[in-house]
């Protein structure tokens, strides 16, 4: 195979099976990462550098620097010289010569570390590093102990494994970083549930609650520090190993299977000849095997060297001794970690939106034994954050590597149970980010192609899925020519925006340009993040509007229920009525729901919550949107009110990991009717909402507005003043209760001039719309 360059070779590696006393049907593997051009770290230094050079954290010809002693040393040599970087390593005396000998020669410049500091040669390297960091404004430090692409580079691995064996029963992994095997093993667990992990230690570190003793000989495993990216609870068991032992393992894997390899090698062998002996018919174990032994030549595999350190005086136990976790050992011994798990772990919200459905979230995160954080770079925009109970913490959520360093910073891996939001305009974020973090969720470009129209119009299209005539439009002087393809009347909206908003119906050309110029005029959102400056002009779909509730996992899309949605007169498109389940026959719900999950399945949707909104014209449905997120609009209270499933819960249990519980506990009608200025105004008093309240059926009834607010007739979904929410028995009924609850509220005006905002910037309110 021709590469471009050194670090496209990284990856492939072979897989070999063990030749080892086992009963039969037990089939034991062995991932050589050791042939890579280095060793398994070249993945970690090739996904890291590739990633900070996407997001701008490493420019190009900027220096990297990082801390080690060993195979992540020469990974980072490797890439970070193949694409043109300055690479400064840190590292010890126990570097060995032929690893110092190797970065040297690949051009690194290479700062050994004299004594030892408060925590071993680990934390002096890392006082090192920080002088480096000041000395080099501008370089990029990959923290392999923190940083999430360290075990996000390991997806690839676990890929290769699934391509090569399909199932994976049991992982074996030596444990440094964390990286590789939890890595390896979050990944695998998407396709194997049931997957059985085992932690390779040594006598010695400080990674599973064992005393630091900084004079053990082995390395590229264990550690003096605890590193962020390990998560234990990813673990179910856990072996150490004396010096004694992981050195003379590796002597066995050289002659027993011809793999000359280095002791984390060796470590992992041993452990594999156990559960080898004592495994299952039918059980696939796979052990990984980081690097090869030729750095070892004048450690492990020196007679001098054990003679020195007097290794053969150490214990070399014939199989591992059961221990409780937390107890002391000093040669072979394992441990189970089941029982040792986090007892309550922390889930993200990027900002929210701004009706109560967010909030809702916060405290319900809470209420399921989680601790919410909220991620916002403004908490006063938020009504009723400080009722929650969430932690906050302030930064800029519209920069992706800010959110990153902020989430690196401040949390363990073991610690995040996952990441969602309430907000629309958050959730290609979110996407990247659980990606980044191995935790449940949709793949990004999927999210993206949701969050964008003229993406989504142009995937569907390919896909043969119904929908409206539609142009891109870029170029407000392509508005004329778009409108004659699509035929007048038409729709003109952002391909980004949310909550209908500057969504127009246009009946005339020049209306169409001058909107579309509108649209293009914008370069920020209510939210500040930039805009796409696309318009979408497309055909209008003339007939009554749907939306399909559903919620996805692993691609399988399980329909919830079909809302009904009632929207006002032309030109604007602001919903003011909603009906669950639709009062539709079954073949058109089922119509609906289908025509839904082809355009979920062709947008590239896997998991968690949906809204697609649909017109129902004379030949069929058609998409209109598809909203990867929980519907707005308090149609997830709706529903719950209707039929005892709570949506907003089974989004947090999706976000962590959970199968969402969605079968109904009861089936009723609900409705939501939305209060809506009849004119411009100022509101002075708003009369009747405990009358409203009162009215049989009625669940609750919200207002929005203040007296003294300036109000006009909806434009979009923010400009309305609040809703009222009820359910009935009899289908047939709920309008009728709908209609009485409305009639009990008076929006009292005092006249004044109101400025006809159609074509303003857009602001965004408190209290109405999914934001």
């Amino acid at each position: 195979m021709f590469f471009d360059a050194m670090h496209d070779s990284i990856g492939s590696t072979p897989l070999i099976r063990l030749r080892l006393d086992a009963p039969a049907g037990v089939e034991v593997c062995a991932k050589l990462e050791m042939h890579n051009p280095f060793a398994m770290k070249d993945r970690v230094a090739r996904h890291m550098l590739l990633e900070a050079r996407r997001l701008g954290v490493l420019l190009p010809g900027a220096p990297v620097i990082e801390s080690s002693s060993g195979t992540m040393a020469l990974g980072i040599a490797l890439v970070g010289r193949s694409l043109g970087h300055p690479v400064h390593i840190v590292t010890d005396p126990r570097i060995d010569p032929i690893t110092l000998a190797k970065l040297r020669a690949l051009g690194c410049e290479v700062h050994v570390v004299d004594r030892m500091s408060s925590h071993g040669w680990q934390s002096a390297r890392l006082e090192r590093l920080e002088q480096l960091r000041a000395d080099l404004p501008g370089a990029f430090w990959p923290q392999q102990y923190s940083n999430p692409d360290n075990p996000g580079a390991y997806r690839a691995l676990a890929r290769e494994l699934v391509t090569d064996l399909g199932t994976v029963d049991v992982l074996v992994g030596a444990v440094g970083s964390g990286g590789s095997l939890c890595g390896t093993a979050r990944a695998l667990r998407r396709h194997n549930p049931d997957l059985y992990v085992v932690g390779v230690d040594c006598v010695g570190s400080a990674l599973f609650a064992q005393p630091d003793r900084p004079g053990r000989l082995q390395s590229g495993l264990g550690n003096s520090l605890q590193p962020a990216n390990l998560d234990t609870s990813l673990l179910d068991e856990v072996h150490w190993l004396n010096d004694h032992e992981a050195f003379a393992a590796t002597h066995d894997l050289a002659r027993e299977q011809q793999i000359f390899a280095g002791n984390t090698s060796g470590s992992v062998y041993q452990v594999l000849r156990f559960l080898a002996a004592h495994g299952e018919p039918g059980r696939r174990i796979v052990g990984i095997f980081p690097d090869r032994g030729d750095r070892y030549a004048d450690t492990v595999y020196s007679r001098d060297h054990w003679d020195e350190h007097r290794l053969s005086e150490l214990e070399l136990a014939p199989q591992p001794r059961e221990v409780v976790y937390g107890t002391e050992v000093h040669s072979w011994s394992r441990a189970s970690l089941q029982d040792v798990r986090p007892l309550r772990r922390t889930l993200l919200f990027v900002e929210s939106n701004t009706t109560g459905t967010g909030m809702a979230a916060l405290r319900l995160a809470r209420a399921l034994d989680f601790t919410p954080v909220l991620l916002t770079s403004e908490p006063t925009r938020y009504t009723g954050l400080d009722d929650t109970g969430a932690d906050v913490v302030v930064c800029d959520t519209n920069s992706l590597p800010a959110l990153r360093e902020t989430v690196q910073a401040r949390f363990r891996a073991q610690e995040i149970a996952g990441i969602t939001t309430t907000s629309d305009f958050y959730v290609p974020t979110v996407a990247e980010l659980a990606t980044w973090l191995g935790a449940p969720g949709n793949p990004a470009e999927a999210m993206r192609t949701c969050r964008d129209k003229a993406k989504l119009r142009e995937t569907l299209a390919r896909a043969g899925v119904r929908q409206p005539r539609f142009v891109v439009v870029r170029d407000a002087a392509a508005g004329a020519t778009a409108a004659a393809k699509v035929g007048l009347p038409c729709v003109v909206k952002p391909v980004d925006d949310s909550g209908s908003t500057n969504v127009l119906r246009c009946t005339s050309a020049e209306q169409v340009s001058a909107h579309v110029a509108h649209i293009l005029a914008r370069t920020v959102n209510a939210r500040g993040l930039p805009t796409a400056g696309t318009a979408l002009v497309e055909e209008l779909a003339d007939g009554p509007e749907y939306s399909v509730e559903m919620f996805s996992v692993e691609g399988r899309h399980h329909c919830v229920g079909v809302t009904a949605k009632s929207v006002t007169g032309t030109p604007y498109f602001v919903e003011h009525q909603h009906l669950f389940p639709a009062p539709v026959p079954p073949a058109v719900a089922e119509e609906l729901a289908r025509t839904a999950r082809a355009a979920l399945t062709a947008a590239g949707v896997r998991s968690g919550p949906t809204h697609t909104e649909l017109r129902l014209v004379a030949d069929g449905p058609v998409i209109i949107e598809v909203n990867p997120r929980l519907a707005g609009g308090m149609i997830p209270e709706m529903i719950r009110l209707a039929t005892g499933t709570g949506l907003l819960e089974q989004q947090v249990r999706a976000a962590t990991g959970q199968d969402p519980l969605l079968e109904p506990e009861f089936t009723r009608q609900g409705g939501i009717r939305f209060l809506i200025a009849e004119r411009a105004g100022r509101v002075i008093e708003i009369e009747g909402a405990d009358r409203a309240a009162a009215v049989a059926g009625v669940d609750r009834v919200t207002v929005t507005v203040r007296p003294g607010a300036e109000v006009r007739p909806a434009q979009d979904a923010y400009g309305r003043l609040g809703y009222i929410i009820a359910t009935s028995e009899r289908p047939d009924e709920i309008e009728d209760v709908l209609d009485a609850a409305e009639r009990e509220l008076r929006f009292v005006y005092e006249d004044s001039v109101y400025e006809d905002a159609a074509h303003g910037d857009a602001q965004e309110p408190t209290g109405a719309g999914n934001r």
